[in-house]
């Protein structure tokens, strides 16, 4: 086992292959013990193969690493016994109620009083009072919160959660991301894959993968200072037009609108200045530099990674005449 307790997550090298095509390429990460890592990026960019490898769901083509202190490779048995699972798809029985779901979980788990400890997951999560509710009955923000209660009951060290507030209120994501931080407080490791900016801004630290490739690892500010982004952000009239004049010009790496107001990046500060200056001359146009966003700088990483589910055009035979 890994010597270094702290580091729960240490792989180097991982590749995945499905159907002869790439989805996850030499990709290689740490993540400490009590961390809450974000998974971003586009659909079918290799987030859940990668989340999957780590946890020891999947093995990969190559490379290596430990997980809990477990070889990914050799002991994913291991490794699986110590993980919490928490799907998208609400999966728990629809017919039974909220008490026997979580009492069903710790018996097949083997939980030592498992009516106790069903009814302290009822207490933890706020379920009081709806412990005889049919779990199909449930909102989405309930469902959510028993399907958390489940996955964790049988006290996991690891948990993977796959885009777990989709379609869930506001209010009912924050109390849930509260109770997340609580048990990554206690030393529960969470990897958690998401398309909400605001969430990923919760998360400890993030990974940004794109078409199997891993662009980026860090806090949110390591990710975007790393990004060496200058972003300006533009009001004023006509920012469809200009967004479509500035698109594509030297040193502009992203144009893209956020509600009233467009904001324009680019890592070529000097090439950026050289290409907006006629435009900051418009009377019309109010320009200012501003902090780029955590958005900014995935919309421009997106913009430059390869999406590897596109063909490579066929190289063009040479004629003679």
């Amino acid at each position: 086992m890994n010597a270094d307790a702290e580091t729960v997550i240490d792989v180097e090298g991982l590749t995945k292959s499905f159907d002869g095509r790439v989805v996850v390429r030499d990709l290689s990460m740490k993540v400490k013990r009590g961390t809450i890592c974000g998974f971003l990026g586009p659909n079918g960019s290799g987030k859940t193969t990668t989340i999957r490898m780590l946890c020891g769901l999947l093995t990969p083509d190559s490379g290596h690493g430990t997980t809990l202190g477990f070889d990914i490779l050799t002991q994913a048995d291991e490794i699986k016994r110590q993980v919490g699972y928490m799907t998208q798809k609400f999966s728990l029985y629809q017919d039974l109620t909220v008490r026997e779901n979580l009492e069903l979980v710790a018996r097949i788990y083997g939980v030592d009083n498992p009516r106790k400890a069903a009814q302290d997951m009822v207490q933890r999560l706020g379920l009081h009072g709806r412990e005889d509710q049919l779990a199909g009955e449930l909102s989405g923000g309930w469902k959510q919160r028993l399907a958390l209660g489940a996955c964790t009951l049988p006290n996991p060290k690891l948990l993977l959660l796959d885009e777990p507030t989709a379609g869930v209120d506001p209010k009912a994501r924050r109390d849930f991301w509260n109770e997340i931080h609580a048990m990554a407080a206690d030393g529960l490791t969470v990897l958690v894959s998401t398309h909400y900016m605001d969430e990923a801004e919760r998360c400890h630290e993030i990974a940004y993968i794109a078409y199997g490739e891993l662009l980026a690892h860090g806090t949110v500010d390591e990710v975007i200072d790393a990004s060496k982004l200058k972003t300006y952000t533009v009001t004023g009239d006509n920012l469809t037009e200009l967004s479509g004049k500035l698109m594509g010009k030297p040193g502009v790496d992203m144009v893209a609108p956020f509600g009233t107001s467009l904001h324009v990046s680019g890592r070529d500060h000097a090439a950026l200045d050289t290409t907006i200056r006629p435009y900051r001359e418009d009377a019309a146009l109010h320009w200012h530099e501003s902090e780029p966003s955590l958005e900014d700088v995935f919309i421009e990483l997106m913009s430059r990674a390869k999406d590897n589910f596109q063909k490579e055009p066929a190289p063009q035979k040479e004629t003679t005449l």
